[in-house]
């Protein structure tokens, strides 16, 4: 791949960067994922915008004050280098975390199944994913260490591991494999749990080979640990949900469908 320029246009002397536009262009076609999909949830389509204009901007707040925590040294005195999403810098665990707090209390505020309504949002946020990785790429960060791999991009006259590519890809994958799981789901929060199975496994694999990793103690790569984590606790999850939902004979968000009309099976 050849060395990316980082800025797509120049408008009234305000350059546009890549790395904004495709992190946009995930969360519209995300947005629109979730909207048309609601209604399979009985959820009222216009309700998920609440959530999303909500939930979205407390996660990508999120997404910054973890990247900049575990870069303090870089980060710390400057104020202005802190909120300058434009040169990129969000952890996407960070922006889950506080993203899925933001969405506990929506739904307990407005009494919403956090696990329903999770399993609604998981597709669009690995799709949403899947778009704004690229954005690593013209910002020439988020890539692996040194490779003869024909597929490798130029950073600093090296080539190097596309991690962002292989993140990308794998999301893109996830994003179809849980809407086949949605639309056949058997307990609530099933879709929610694979996807919390299924990233992990992949960021796992991907942050060892990453260079640029945020550091836990200076020692350990908080990504690699998280997901281990992440990985362990929703498989334990996912099975005591699927046993109970066997045991019960029956699917835990069976009922009528005001919006289909039919009773789910």
């Amino acid at each position: 791949m050849p060395i990316p320029n980082p800025i797509a246009f120049t408008i009234f002397n305000i350059d546009i960067r890549w790395y904004g536009i495709l992190i946009a262009l995930g969360i519209i076609l995300a947005t629109l994922a979730v909207y048309k999909r609601a209604p399979k949830h009985d959820i009222e389509s216009e309700k998920t915008l609440d959530f999303i204009l909500i939930s979205l901007p407390v996660g990508i707040i999120g997404a910054r004050i973890y990247y900049v925590l575990f870069n303090w040294d870089f980060y710390a005195g400057d104020f202005f280098k802190m909120i300058n999403l434009r040169a990129g810098g969000l952890a996407i665990h960070g922006g889950l975390i506080f993203g899925l707090i933001a969405a506990a209390i929506l739904c307990k505020l407005w009494n919403y199944k956090f696990f329903n309504v999770m399993d609604l949002a998981m597709p669009a946020v690995a799709l949403a994913q899947a778009i704004g990785r690229w954005g690593n790429y013209f910002n020439s960060e988020a890539h692996g260490g040194p490779t003869s791999l024909p597929w490798g991009i130029l950073v600093g006259g090296q080539k190097v591991h596309p991690t962002f590519l292989y993140e990308s890809i794998w999301c893109f994958i996830l994003f179809g494999i849980l809407l086949m799981v949605d639309n056949n789901r058997k307990f609530n929060g099933q879709v929610l749990l694979l996807y919390g199975i299924l990233y992990s496994l992949e960021r796992f694999f991907v942050e060892y080979l990453r260079t640029d990793s945020l550091m836990l103690f200076g020692i350990i790569k908080q990504a690699m640990l998280l997901s281990a984590i992440v990985f362990i606790l929703c498989v334990v999850a996912y099975i005591i949900l699927a046993r109970r939902s066997r045991r019960a004979g029956k699917i835990f968000y069976g009922g009528y469908s005001k919006y289909t009309g039919k009773f789910k099976q």
